[in-house]
């Protein structure tokens, strides 16, 4: 997959092309299924699939009071976007000047000019431009103006009925529920990032620990204890994942995330891992000494392993 960081950075003999425009946050099985309609339709007309992205949540920029935390990094977004077959992307850099482009410039400039657009797909609640001022309908006159069809994609639906959206995966996340988060991702709840040294408590209570930096990407769900995966340069080692300020000591920062990879011990200091989250074993407890802490420790790492299947 080609990655434009502007629309400078494209050759005026791209395309023509298909296009569909989101934040696509996460990735998720909804925006696959998405591109997937993109690259099928572009494959038969003969065009060159491409997506249109932005470098943050416009929000961020617009409203930042009610901009969420992103599922994933841009860097994991792009990864996934490359996964779907998609041939170019093309990453807009949403800032305050960007924000005042208006709706006609945007589809001229952006969508026209630079990828040489011959169908558009958008959902029915598609908005574009300054203030969010246009609609399908304008999409749709400034198309037949300018030679480009626009194309209407429907809501995907997950298995459980519900609509898939990253809004409802951070939801679900909020609360845990890394299985259902799964189910409409399309993929396990993952977080990147380096490790780092710790208290090195876990390792005083013989169950020592990768501890990922407070600077990891992706989306942390709510603490509690995690069956998982830790992933080390591509290969993958079974973990107990606990996600949250460990109560039982006094003054540890909010929301660590430490992984205790199962049967083998492992020097990963200043590596760049990636923890998969499968199931949550139980929410955040404090206890009242050690030998029960670890007793319970113990007690997680079986059901981890029983759960992982090892």
């Amino acid at each position: 997959m080609r990655v434009f960081r502007s629309e400078s950075e494209i050759s005026p003999d791209f395309g023509p092309s298909a296009v569909t425009i989101g934040k696509f946050d996460g990735v998720h099985s909804g925006h696959r299924a998405v591109i997937e309609q993109l690259v099928t339709a572009a494959q038969a007309h003969g065009l060159v699939s491409a997506v249109v992205t932005f470098d943050r949540n416009p929000l961020e920029i617009i409203a930042p009071e009610r901009c969420p935390d992103a599922l994933a990094s841009l860097d994991q977004k792009l990864e996934l976007l490359a996964a779907t077959g998609v041939d170019a992307t093309l990453v807009v850099r949403f800032d305050e000047d960007f924000a005042g482009v208006s709706a006609e410039r945007f589809v001229t400039e952006y969508l026209v000019r630079s990828l040489r657009a011959k169908r558009v797909f958008v959902g029915s609640d598609f908005r574009f431009g300054a203030g969010n001022a246009g609609d399908v309908s304008e999409l749709r006159a400034l198309g037949d103006e300018l030679g480009f069809t626009v194309e209407l994609i429907d809501d995907v639906v997950g298995t459980a009925g519900e609509r898939v959206s990253s809004t409802r995966i951070r939801q679900l996340l909020a609360a845990g529920d890394v299985e259902r988060a799964e189910r409409l991702l399309g993929r396990p709840a993952t977080l990147r990032g380096l490790v780092v040294h710790g208290a090195k408590r876990g390792r005083e209570l013989g169950f020592p620990t990768a501890n990922l930096s407070a600077h990891s990407e992706g989306l942390i769900p709510a603490d509690g204890i995690y069956a998982g995966w830790l992933v080390d340069n591509g290969v993958r080692h079974p973990a107990a994942i606990s996600v949250g300020n460990n109560p039982t000591f006094e003054g540890v920062p909010q929301k660590q995330v430490e992984a205790h990879v199962i049967g083998e011990t492992i020097d990963l200091y200043d590596h760049e891992v990636e923890v998969v989250f499968v199931a949550r074993i139980r929410g955040m407890t404090a206890f009242q000494g050690i030998p029960a802490l670890v007793e319970q420790i113990a007690d997680d790492v079986k059901v981890a392993s029983r759960v992982l299947g090892v």
